[in-house]
């Protein structure tokens, strides 16, 4: 029986090119990390006061090089925005460096991904588009997204692994930009966990909502997976406030529930600012669990860079 209600026709949809399209983010402003000695890094850390979060910095350097140390696994989940501010790089280093053994992600982290790796700029300009109705209509980025899914559901992968395996095989310019390229190159598990209806590629006229749902459905699986070997090790909530946060609750309830130990991890969210969510998965969650779990606040652009450079630090 279908439905009662009618629904809007995506295929009407007017596309555009993005060589037509303004963007605020350009490649041109991405930076590599730096690298300086521990010498220096050892005087960075004592420069700042054992106090708050003074103290906390420390703990997180501790606690991903102690993982590293012990075998442990070392979760990164992330949204979109650090893409944005051109912190690609950085996380590319530290997961080269052995500090991220899998990275999750929203929709927009794929889309912002994406466009950086094939174009070099990304983030439209909403107010300036969207009561013209140019905005989210990116031609390219539906076509190259929408296919990775596709494939994705034909071939039994997850979404950010047929994401990485298709940004890899465009060779575009900017490929040692691109973080889910970099995972697929490191082997490292890339997982995209959507809310289907906030990203740009769900109204492109491509957009098929069963592969959609098909493909994040294994990466939460694949997610879990990871989750249910967390026993001492560490996640790391980077600027999601609601998607990721809540994934990483439900993937914990499914590991407790089959019986997988993963008591005393420590949680760390950087963001900057404190949001319920974020705050509840991983920060009290790890508490619970027997571990440690703290809040650094600051903007992705200076946080980011500076725990790099600590933990790249020899």
């Amino acid at each position: 029986m279908p439905s009662r209600y009618e629904e809007i026709d995506f295929s009407r949809l007017q596309t555009s090119s993005i060589e037509n399209r303004e963007s605020l983010v350009n490649i041109r402003d991405f930076r590599d990390p730096v690298t300086i000695d521990s010498d220096t890094a050892d005087r960075i850390l004592e420069s700042f006061p054992p106090i708050l979060a003074g103290i906390e910095l420390r703990k997180l350097v501790g606690s991903l090089k102690n993982a590293i140390d012990k075998g442990k696994p070392r979760i990164w989940s992330m949204g979109a925005h650090s893409i944005k501010v051109g912190l690609s790089r950085h996380l590319t280093a530290l997961m080269e460096a052995g500090y991220i053994t899998h990275l999750a992600t929203n929709g927009a982290g794929i889309i912002h991904d994406t466009e950086i790796a094939c174009f070099g700029h990304t983030s439209e300009d909403v107010p300036g588009t969207i009561h013209s109705g140019k905005f989210a209509v990116t031609a390219e980025t539906g076509e190259i997204i929408n296919g990775a899914v596709k494939k994705a559901q034909d071939e039994g992968l997850g979404l950010g692994e047929s994401i990485g395996a298709a940004i890899t095989e465009l060779k575009p310019q900017y490929l040692k930009s691109s973080l889910s390229a970099a995972c697929y190159r490191l082997n490292i598990p890339f997982t995209v966990h959507l809310a289907i209806g906030t990203d740009v590629n769900h109204i492109h006229p491509s957009v098929d909502g069963a592969a959609l749902g098909d493909s994040t459905h294994r990466d939460f699986r694949i997610f879990t997976k990871s989750i249910s070997g967390l026993n001492g090790g560490v996640i790391v909530n980077l600027g999601s406030a609601v998607v990721l946060p809540v994934v990483i609750e439900k993937a914990i309830a499914v590991c407790q529930n089959l019986d997988y130990k993963i008591g005393g991890f420590d949680g760390y969210n950087l963001d900057f600012i404190k949001h319920y969510r974020s705050n509840l998965n991983p920060v009290c969650r790890a508490k619970e669990s027997g571990g440690h779990g703290a809040n650094i606040v600051g903007h992705h652009e200076i946080t980011i860079p500076l725990l790099t450079m600590l933990l790249l630090a020899g």
